[in-house]
């Protein structure tokens, strides 16, 4: 005989949570990846660099939640398409200054362009009042402050 199990893994929150996150990030891959033939970790960097300027490897990791050899192989492609300059840090030689050139600042305002599109899609299947509650939860969950302005409305 066998015992009804009443777990109802639909409303499990990580199986939620995973779920919409892939589905979401599967459906903006095709911009950056058709666009510009870029793998997840790769416009996960250049969006950093685009967004907060200078930084190190070891500042996206931690900002990312990318492992440092992940980053590593990110930086390295899009040095290779003259997306990022490298600078070695004076200071501690082991570390490096990455920041966007001109023609990644071009596709950085691109995809922000198309990311900017993407979120308004998303935001759509709900009321404003439901967005912000959803953005605010789901910071809350991921640890990240509130910020004082929308970053998309900074233009």
């Amino acid at each position: 005989m066998t015992q009804k199990d009443d777990f109802s893994l639909q409303d499990f929150l990580p199986f939620l949570l995973n779920r919409a996150a892939e589905d979401s990030s599967l459906e903006f891959q095709s911009h950056y990846k058709n666009r510009y033939g870029m793998l997840r970790n790769e416009w996960r960097v250049l969006f950093h660099l685009g967004t907060y300027g200078q930084m190190t490897a070891k500042d996206i990791g931690q900002r990312a939640k990318i492992h440092k050899t992940k980053i590593s192989r990110a930086v390295a492609k899009l040095a290779e398409r003259r997306f990022v300059s490298r600078s070695r840090d004076e200071k501690d030689r082991r570390s490096e200054h990455l920041r966007l050139t001109p023609a990644g600042e071009a596709a950085y305002r691109d995809l922000r362009s198309q990311a900017e599109s993407y979120d308004a899609e998303l935001a759509a299947r709900f009321t404003p009042d439901e967005v912000a509650l959803l953005r605010s939860m789901l910071r809350k969950l991921a640890g990240i402050e509130e910020p004082f302005a929308q970053s998309w409305e900074q233009g």
